[in-house]
């Protein structure tokens, strides 16, 4: 189960309390993909997921506006573990990180990075930076789905 957002003085939007929380694409689901737009962004979601679980990838993070109280989130970001990951089977798109991500925000409505990969903001990897909020600079929450065994993509595998 998600956990509940928590409110601080001068973040702009509710967030998840601190720490890396576990979910499956069924709970992101039922707890996010609750309007039009945030349909749109799950199914994008669930389509990078699969992909990056068919090259070998075992988890991905979620975060940005998508799992805050943010009425309509323009997007959402994520990062994905290189562990396993066969490069050859690995889609292209998710090495292309040239015009601020385009390719991706085009093919998934959203943003994946390695979670190895430096973010220069705050000169550590993004799964670093994906927890601490940006406006406070603040510690917060951020999900994680084990895409190895999550039962949403396992089913989409066998139909």
């Amino acid at each position: 189960m998600i956990l509940q957002f928590v409110a601080s003085d001068g973040m702009p939007w509710a967030v998840l309390p601190p720490s890396i929380h576990t979910a499956s694409l069924d709970e992101v689901g039922s707890r996010y993909a609750i309007k039009t737009r945030r349909r749109v962004l799950f199914e994008g979601i669930v389509d990078a997921a699969g992909r990056l679980r068919s090259a070998g990838c075992a988890r991905i993070y979620l975060d940005g506006s998508y799992v805050t109280s943010k009425p309509l989130p323009d997007d959402f970001d994520a990062c994905w573990d290189p562990p396993g990951v066969d490069q050859e089977r690995l889609d292209p798109v998710f090495r292309d990180l040239s015009n601020l991500r385009a390719a991706q925000k085009a093919e998934f409505k959203g943003e994946f990075f390695p979670t190895s990969m430096t973010c220069t903001d705050i000169g550590r990897s993004f799964l670093d930076f994906f927890q601490i909020e940006r406006v406070t600079r603040r510690e917060k929450g951020i999900l994680v789905i084990h895409v190895a065994q999550d039962p949403l993509l396992l089913r989409r595998e066998t139909q």
